[in-house]
Order: structure tokens, then C-alpha cells, then sequence
């Protein structure tokens, strides 16, 4: 890297380094930060960071430096009573610092009005913070109790040996230890000390609590952080405020893999407030989570560093990406899905059997690059404290970003601490850790506590956007009209390709809504075909499944159509008789990750999707579909180990334009933590699959982005919601499924397959907004 050190003619490099801070610790300031954490809602003592430095700076993390009981890196019980629950996911919305706690206090027994909530820094001593993929509650469910019962067992062991009683006869229940048959009890603070002197018991020989003792769980649970939220008290990443922090912003290559030319450093630096313009690193292939690339501009605020950026006048060479443009590559993808592929399902003889079909429907499928555009764009803030990094981001993935922010400096992971603030929304996007990796970059070179703010066309322009596809789907039917054939072709570039891997998508890619796609048929064969990348893919909510279920879906409606059939029975005949398919062979695949799950353990469960279908119609009067000016279309999917079908209304308003006026999502997610926060997920995915449905695309142009702002990258408005959204969970004892994504994937085809009941237009391409008035 060229490195290029700008300073305003009256300060030099010298005087900017005396300027830097001593290495005792800052104090931060932020909007009543320690409201923040001293927060009390019905009891329950919420807080952000723990304060115990040396444990940080030695990787191992400690919930309390009060005495007591602290069993495992989740849990520490004071000799005061209080309880400290460790959430080492990240809080974005969808309730993990709500439903965990519950969780834990549940089955260790604790007082919810004694608890009180830390945030996890990132650190691998919590195993896997990644928190995407639905992943929370569904891959950590039993461990997660475990963690909780293994300090049960300590407290009443504790209990039990001071009153020489067999711990099999004492219980814990609301922050005390009781003796049945005398009724004796002890409080969690009295049994605190002596617990700490116990042996901890291996996880696997704890006892778990029957689930009917657990009085939380699979309620409506109360958001711990509403207050926080309503009362602006609860720390984003741009809250963060340190000691003499600068405020930096990007200019960034506007194509993939280009690079400066040249830039005016003197006009930037001529905007009152800024402070340092300095050249970015030059990423290298593969691009992961480095920083982008460009020229930073330093300032006292925001808006300096803002008007600085654009003063900075960059030319670019735009490297090798530059000839990208949406139209052409999709046309190569089209070339590419018309032709034989990788075959990654085979079951019967699919070529045979369309030779000899009746019938045969065919119909191809497109959906483009989408953006997570979060309402909070990227920030991070970060600072060294002698040899050590500290930072400060809304991320999704603590650890990613520790060994990002370890791999810019050349350290120890043990040389960097991650602190996670609230998310203002994320998607995925956030599990990325290259803003991160800016705001360590310039800390380090200037010495100076630093926060990199990406503006809402930073955001636009340089995210990790969901991969474009094209799909072909072919059906044979016989005399009957029944469906013996099917061929699922799937072009994209994967998201390995971000990482240096094939440009061909693998069966890691289509088990997400092509290889689990448990349809009834004698004969299915899935191929897969990719091309390069031009732009950094990366992981959006609900992933892959977006275009598979988007497709899926709308060639069963045609499917239906062209048969004379309706379309909820047509997918339940697809579907076939009630059942579980638990293995490879059964589905005629070789490999599927069955999102991370072993398949006998959460099997592709027909009967679980046909309840779903079965229920949302029920709901949705689905008998009625095409009545008094409205229709109603329908989807379905399997993703994350749950099933969600979906109804959607749409009507033409007086304008003549197509909208969704009611909605009716079901999802049955197995064992369900709290049921507040799973309605509050399946409206939010009918909202973000209306956005995807009308307006989500972005598009290339000489390898740029076309869209900058909500201008022309529209996102659904409040007036364009449906007057209703009707959300039904369906009870059930199954193992946790996901709930964050599963939502998403059928709401855009059953607003597609509505669209055509009304309208008799055929939609194929996404999104609705290219081919009609919306």
C-alpha cells in the first residue's frame, strides 16, 4: 500500500501523535451511557459490558468480579442474590437479550426481578457467537439449558451438604434452594460461596428440568430492552463516544477490485474540522472482510468528514469488474441455466419421464442482487489502549470481527476486545466484519481513537449483496394431470466465491429450498450451474432461499394453472402423504448440511408442511380467493429447520396500482422460546418480502452500482402496508427450528402468485415494480 499522511498545513504528523491519548483508559461518552447500563425494567438490571479489564485482556472472560458462584463463563451468582446471565448473541431486534435470559433463569430457577443481563465481548470462550442463520435458540437449545442446570446442581448440592440432606430431596425455584420435606430454604446469595468450592458437573450428566417446569418458555415474553429503545438510552454503534475520537468517512472504489488513481487531498483537507485524509489498504482476492479500499478523511464530526470526502475529487482505476452490467450477466446465467449441469439430486429417471409426459410446463425464473440497506448503516469505533485494541460495533459475528481486526494488526487475538452494541437492524449484513476492520486500520495509524460512520450510499453501494439467479423448472404431467417429472436447473455465483472458492454452486447452496424440497414426485433431478462473482456476495436473510422458494412456488401456481387445478391442492398432492424423510438416499442426495442439523434428528417433516398450507388457508378463507375485487395467492417453504406458509391480498387501489391490503403468514418453528418475539419476526417478514416483491434490485452498470439512497432503492412505505397482518404459531414439541428467516421466503411468490389471480399477468422476474404499476 502507497501510504499517503495529510495533515492542515498548521499540524504535523509529529503533533498529531502528541496528541494522542495517554494509555490510561478513556471514559466514554454517550447519550447517558450509564443509564444505559443501570437500567431497570420490572426488577431486572440490564448491562452492557463487563468491567473486569484483566480478564479481558487475558481472553477469558468473567460475567461478575463479585464473589459467588460462576460455574461456566454464562453465569455468575452473587453472595448478594444477584443473578448475571451472560446473552453472547447480538441484539437486533428480534429479542435474544430477552428470550436467553428467560431461558437460563428458567431452568437454574432464578428470580427474573434478581437477574441482571451482561453483553458478551467477543470471545471464542462463548463458542459460537455468529448471530445469523437462525441460529440462536435452534443449534444451542439443549446445551444452553444445560448451561444453566449444571449451576442448579452446584446451588442445591451446596444446600443439601449444609443440611447433610440427599440433593435429590431439595429444589430450586425463584432464587432459593428448598428442602421438601421440612420446607427449609436457603436463598441463591446464602448458597453462593460454598457452591463456588463444588466440583462443576460435565454438562452431559445434568439433569434438565421437565419442560413443564419451565414457566416462561413458549410465552409472550416482555422485551427486557423496550424501555432502553424508547427512552433513547439504549447504545447503538454511533452512540459510542470516546476522548478526542475522530470521525472518519470513505470514499471507497466503486467497482470491485479497483483502485486510486489519484485524489485531492489539499481540497479535503480545506473543509473546516478535518483533520488527516490517509489512503486505504489495497484489498487482495480473496476480498473476505478487508477493508474496500479508497481514501479515508478524518474529522471532528461527522459532517466535516462527510463534506471532506466528497471534497477529496477520487479517480479511480476500476480494475477488472468494470464491464459488469445486470442485463448482459443475466443473459450468460440464462445461457448457463438452458444447459446441462452439475447434478447435485437425482431420484428415478427425470429424462425418461419427460419423454413420455402428457404434458409437459416449463418456466424460467430471475431474481437480481438485493441489499440488506439496515436503517443503521455500519459504524465501529476503536481505540488503543497501550498495545491494546478495543472496539466498539453493532456486529452480528464479535469473533469475526476480533480475528479481522487481530489479522490488520499482525496480533494476538488476545491483543483486541470487540464490544457488541445494539444493532439497528442487520440482515446478515452485519456478520461481516470490513467496517470493523476500517475502524482498527486508522485507529492504529493514527493512534487516535477513531469511529468510521458509513453514509446510507456507502451502505448502498458497497454491501454484500445477495447473489443474482436465474432458475429453469420443468414439469412432466401424465394423462391425469399428475406431476411424474421435475427439473430444477439453479444458476448464481455463490457466496464462496467471496472466499476464494469454486464459482459453482456446491450442495451446501441448494439445500436451501432445492435438495430438502421434500415434493412426492418419482422422478426429480436439481442441477446447479455458476459464474464468476463481480461484486462481494454475501449471506442476506433467508439466503438462497429467497429465488428457490420464489420459483418453486410460482411454477407450481403455473403448474396449476395450466392443469385446471387449484393451487393449495396441487401443492399438497406435491407434497404427498404425511411423513418424515430422514435420510440422504430418501431425498436422492449424496451431501446436504441440512442447516447445520443432523437429518434424523430434524427431518424433512411433510406433515409439519402440510399443516402449515392446511392452516394458512383455513385462516385466509382460501375457499373465497377470488372475491369482491381481491385474490389471494399462496406459498409455502421449508428453511432453518421450520415450515412457513403464506396468503397474501392484493387489490388494485384507485390509482390503478397492484397492492397487498391483508396478509396471513403460519410458521411451525418446533419448541417456540417466546412467542412475542416470533409474531414480531413473521410481521417484519412480511414487510421485508413486500420490499423484495416490489422494489428490491440492485443493478450494475460499468460495473457500479446503479441505486444510491431510498430514491431509487425503494423500500416499502408505511401506507403501502397491508391493513392487517394475521400471524399464527402452530404448538408444537418438536426440537427449535429457526424464526428470524424462515418467514421471508414464501411472502414474495404468494404476493406473485395474488398478483396473477387479479390480474391474469404472469410474473417471472423480480421485482414487481419492472414489469407493472405498483
Amino acid at each position: 500500500m502507497a501510504e499517503h499522511w495529510m495533515y492542515p498545513p498548521e499540524m504535523t504528523r509529529a503533533q498529531a501523535s502528541n496528541d494522542a491519548p495517554s494509555e490510561q483508559p478513556l471514559r466514554v461518552v454517550r447519550r447517558t451511557f450509564l443509564t444505559a447500563v443501570n437500567l431497570s425494567v420490572v426488577g431486572l438490571a440490564v448491562g452492557w459490558f463487563t468491567d473486569d479489564a484483566e480478564a479481558a485482556e487475558a481472553g477469558k472472560p468473567r460475567v461478575s468480579k463479585e464473589e459467588g458462584l460462576e460455574p461456566n463463563v454464562f453465569i455468575h451468582v452473587a453472595a448478594t442474590g444477584v443473578v448475571s446471565l451472560v446473552c453472547h448473541r447480538s441484539e437486533m431486534g428480534q429479542g435474544i437479550r430477552s428470550s436467553l435470559p428467560f431461558l437460563f433463569a428458567d431452568e437454574l430457577g432464578a428470580d427474573m426481578a434478581k437477574v441482571r443481563v451482561v453483553q458478551a465481548d467477543g470471545d471464542k470462550a462463548y463458542g459460537d457467537q455468529n448471530t445469523d442463520g437462525s441460529s440462536s435458540i435452534r443449534n444451542r437449545y439443549e446445551e444452553l439449558r444445560r448451561i444453566a442446570a449444571s449451576a442448579r446442581t452446584m446451588l442445591i448440592a451446596a444446600a443439601a451438604q449444609r443440611w447433610g440432606v440427599q440433593p435429590k430431596t431439595c429444589s430450586a425455584r425463584n432464587n432459593q434452594v428448598t428442602h421438601t420435606p421440612s420446607g427449609r430454604t436457603l436463598s441463591f446469595g446464602e448458597l453462593a460461596v460454598a457452591a463456588s468450592k463444588l466440583p462443576t458437573p460435565a454438562l452431559s450428566e445434568v439433569q434438565l428440568r421437565p419442560d413443564g417446569e419451565l414457566q416462561h418458555i413458549g410465552r409472550d415474553l416482555p422485551l427486557l430492552d423496550a424501555k432502553a429503545y424508547v427512552t433513547g438510552t439504549a447504545v447503538f454503534g454511533a452512540d459510542v463516544r470516546l476522548e478526542g475520537m475522530l470521525t472518519a468517512a470513505i470514499a471507497r472504489p466503486p467497482v470491485v477490485g479497483g483502485q486510486v488513481e489519484s485524489f485531492d487531498a489539499q481540497a479535503a483537507l480545506a473543509v473546516p474540522g478535518v483533520k488527516l485524509v490517509i489512503e486505504m489498504p489495497v484489498p487482495k482476492k480473496p476480498y473476505r472482510f478487508q477493508p474496500w479500499g479508497g481514501v479515508a478523511v478524518l474529522a471532528d464530526n461527522t459532517w466535516s468528514a462527510m463534506r471532506g470526502q466528497k471534497a477529496l475529487n477520487v479517480k479511480w482505476t476500476p480494475g477488472e469488474n468494470a464491464e459488469y452490467e445486470s442485463v448482459a450477466y443475466a443473459e450468460r446465467l440464462t445461457e448457463i441455466m438452458r444447459s446441462p449441469a452439475k447434478t447435485l439430486r437425482n431420484v428415478g429417471d427425470v429424462d425418461a419421464a419427460l419423454g413420455k409426459a402428457a404434458r409437459r410446463i416449463e418456466a424460467e425464473y430471475y431474481v437480481p442482487h438485493l441489499p440488506h440497506a439496515p436503517m443503521e448503516p455500519p459504524v465501529a469505533v476503536a481505540r488503543f489502549v497501550g498495545d491494546h485494541c478495543e472496539v466498539w460495533a453493532p456486529t452480528q459475528n464479535p469473533q469475526a470481527a476480533r480475528t479481522e481486526a487481530a489479522r490488520i494488526l499482525g496480533v494476538g487475538e488476545d491483543k483486541v476486545t470487540v464490544h457488541v452494541t445494539f444493532l439497528g437492524g442487520a440482515f446478515g449484513r452485519k456478520s461481516k466484519a470490513d467496517f470493523v476492520s476500517e475502524a482498527v486500520f486508522l485507529a492504529h495509524q493514527t493512534k487516535l481513537p477513531v469511529r468510521v460512520q458509513w453514509t446510507r450510499e456507502d451502505d448502498v453501494q458497497h454491501d454484500y449483496y445477495n447473489t443474482v439467479s436465474k432458475q429453469q423448472l420443468v414439469a412432466g404431467l401424465d394423462q391425469d394431470g399428475k406431476v411424474i417429472a421435475w427439473r430444477h436447473r439453479t444458476a448464481f455465483p455463490p457466496i464462496a466465491s467471496l472466499f476464494g472458492a469454486t464459482s459453482e454452486p456446491g450442495a451446501g447452496d441448494l439445500q436451501q429450498g432445492v435438495l430438502d424440497f421434500g415434493i412426492a414426485v418419482p422422478n426429480i433431478r436439481a442441477e446447479a450451474g455458476g459464474a464468476p462473482a463481480h461484486v462481494r456476495i454475501g449471506w442476506l436473510r433467508s439466503v438462497y432461499n429467497i429465488f428457490h422458494a420464489f420459483a418453486e412456488n410460482c411454477f407450481i401456481d403455473e403448474i396449476a394453472q395450466a392443469s385446471g387445478a387449484d393451487m393449495r391442492d396441487l401443492l399438497l398432492s406435491l407434497y404427498g402423504p404425511p411423513r418424515q424423510i430422514k435420510s440422504l438416499e430418501a431425498l436422492g442426495v449424496t451431501e446436504m448440511r441440512n442447516y447445520g442439523a443432523p437429518l434424523d434428528q430434524h427431518p424433512v417433516d411433510m406433515a409439519r408442511q402440510r399443516r402449515v398450507v392446511e392452516r394458512v388457508t383455513e385462516l385466509s378463507n382460501w375457499s373465497q380467493r377470488i372475491q369482491d375485487g381481491r385474490a389471494l395467492g399462496l406459498a409455502a417453504h421449508r428453511s432453518f429447520s421450520s415450515y412457513v406458509a403464506a396468503v397474501a391480498s392484493v387489490v388494485k387501489d384507485e390509482r390503478g396500482q397492484v397492492k397487498v391490503d391483508e396478509a396471513w403468514i403460519v410458521i411451525d418453528a418446533g419448541k417456540v422460546m417466546n412467542t412475542d418475539r416470533v409474531r414480531s419476526q413473521m410481521e417484519g417478514s412480511v414487510i421485508f418480502g413486500m420490499t423484495l416483491a416490489f422494489h428490491g434490485a440492485i443493478t450494475m452498470k460499468d460495473g457500479m452500482v446503479q441505486q444510491s439512497n431510498f430514491h431509487d432503492l425503494k423500500l416499502l412505505r408505511i401506507g403501502d402496508a397491508p391493513r392487517k397482518i394475521h400471524v399464527d404459531i402452530i404448538e408444537s414439541d418438536g426440537p427449535p427450528g429457526g424464526v428470524g428467516e424462515p418467514g421471508l421466503p414464501p411472502v414474495a411468490p404468494a404476493i406473485v402468485n395474488a398478483v396473477f389471480a387479479l390480474t391474469g399477468q404472469r410474473v417471472r422476474e423480480l421485482p414487481l415494480s419492472r414489469s407493472m404499476a405498483v
